[in-house]
């Protein structure tokens, strides 16, 4: 990475392979359904999203990932579960498929908080939607028949998935490169709780 060169970063939580695993596998079941494109997301990929940055230079790296470790200070370990899938939007037709983050603690929803607030004290913008977290699993595309997506949505939202409980323990900074098989993420920084 040159300090020139433009990146495209967010801040995620990254999941343990198990839960990877399992959505990777409901995916698999829904992408035998013909007739729908989609962006399916790659399962070692898969993440919960904090903020998303967007287009930045390469030197700005650095004050995000201060900002993470700012924000990941004060906090403790704590637990979330993989449960429940959805649509986005949640009426109509489905544009987008995703999984949720159940948040008992509602340490998750802090953290994501505090992350707004030093990231927005670095100079970079506030999120303006409200945080939902959730497990993108696919991005629907052009529809050849009229009757599959519904069909589809209907067949994920049915479909049990979990609960997968796991820990969270740090902040990861991601890099994202588009392309033609889907985005991938690099991991810049890693920020532990506490640390």
């Amino acid at each position: 990475m040159s300090e020139g060169e433009s990146v495209r970063v967010f801040c995620a939580v990254e999941l343990p392979r198990e839960v990877r695993e399992a959505a990777a596998a409901h995916a698999a079941r829904l992408r035998r359904f013909t007739g729908v494109r989609a962006s399916w997301a790659r399962p070692e990929g898969l993440h919960i999203t904090l903020k998303f940055i967007g287009e930045v230079n390469a030197a700005r790296v650095e004050s995000i990932s201060t900002a993470a470790g700012a924000a990941a200070g004060g906090f403790r370990p704590f637990r979330l579960s993989i449960e429940e899938a959805g649509t986005f939007p949640p009426r109509g037709a489905a544009r987008v498929l995703w999984l949720g983050v159940r948040d008992d603690s509602g340490q998750l929803s802090r953290l994501q908080q505090r992350l707004e607030e030093v990231c927005s004290a670095a100079g970079f913008v506030r999120e303006s939607k409200p945080f939902k977290p959730h497990l993108t699993l696919a991005r629907l595309r052009s529809l050849q028949a009229s009757d599959l997506p519904a069909f589809l949505s209907d067949e994920h939202r049915r479909a049990s998935f979990g609960p997968f409980q796991f820990e969270v323990t740090q902040i990861v900074v991601m890099r994202s490169e588009l392309g033609p098989g889907g985005s991938r993420y690099t991991p810049l920084s890693r920020h532990t709780f506490g640390g």
